[in-house]
């Protein structure tokens, strides 16, 4: 049986026995039982599995479902991001107008529909972004902070899982390869303009508010590109 086979039969135990993260699976024996296969058949797949973080094999113990986080995605993201730039590639804009795509085709949906809590956390973060920049910086988990609870309030899980793909490739990448200059004060007066946009309701400002962000972090990336 073609490992990517066997891959897929475990892959659909899995579905068909509905199994939660951590949830244990059947042991190397009875997975060698219940599929057929040799003992390091089932290692193999369950290695390859692993990679992929659909299960997690903790020695000594046994097997389970895994996360299903969007790690491999990241690092897939990241590698092809990094490897482009060394072939001369603008493969760094390129994923940043992936970000954009993404964040100005959803803000719309979010504009006068943030429920208050969201909003108050928004607040919040901006506040500590106005803080942090007069310290001189604004901190990249803060940045984070508030990409996350902007889209939070669409509760869509997978669609959150996503752009904090895009934005750990990204900055991961970004911090390795260029040295980008950053002004605090713009970057608190944009996300003070995209929150008071969605507060507002006013979807085609918001579009832009968002459009101008990642415009002032597209030019500051080409003028570092320049140097």
């Amino acid at each position: 049986m073609a490992a990517a086979h066997i891959q897929e039969r475990i892959k659909r135990l899995i579905i068909d026995q509905r199994l939660p993260s951590g949830a244990p699976l059947p042991t190397e024996t009875e997975l060698m039982e219940l599929l057929g296969v040799s003992r390091n058949s089932v290692r193999e797949a369950l290695k390859a599995l692993q990679a992929m973080g659909i299960v997690e094999i903790r020695h000594g113990f046994g097997t389970y479902v895994g996360a299903m986080s969007m790690a491999p995605m990241i690092e897939g993201l990241t590698f092809r991001t990094v490897a482009g730039h060394y072939r001369g590639e603008d493969s760094l804009l390129q994923l940043l107008e992936l970000r954009e795509a993404v964040e100005t085709g959803l803000i719309a949906r979010l504009a006068g529909r943030i429920p208050e809590a969201d909003l108050a956390e928004l607040e919040a973060v901006v506040r500590r972004m106005e803080a942090e920049a007069a310290k001189g910086a604004v901190r990249a988990e803060t940045d984070r902070a508030f990409h996350a609870a902007l889209y939070g309030s669409l509760d869509n899980t997978l669609l959150s899982e996503v752009l904090e793909a895009f934005w750990d490739a990204f900055h991961r990448v970004r911090t390795d390869l260029v040295d980008v200059p950053t002004d605090p004060r713009v970057t608190c007066e944009q996300h003070r303009e995209i929150l008071e946009a969605v507060r507002s309701g006013d979807a085609l400002r918001a579009e832009e508010a968002v459009r101008d962000h990642f415009g002032n972090i597209r030019e500051r990336l080409r003028s570092a590109h320049r140097e």
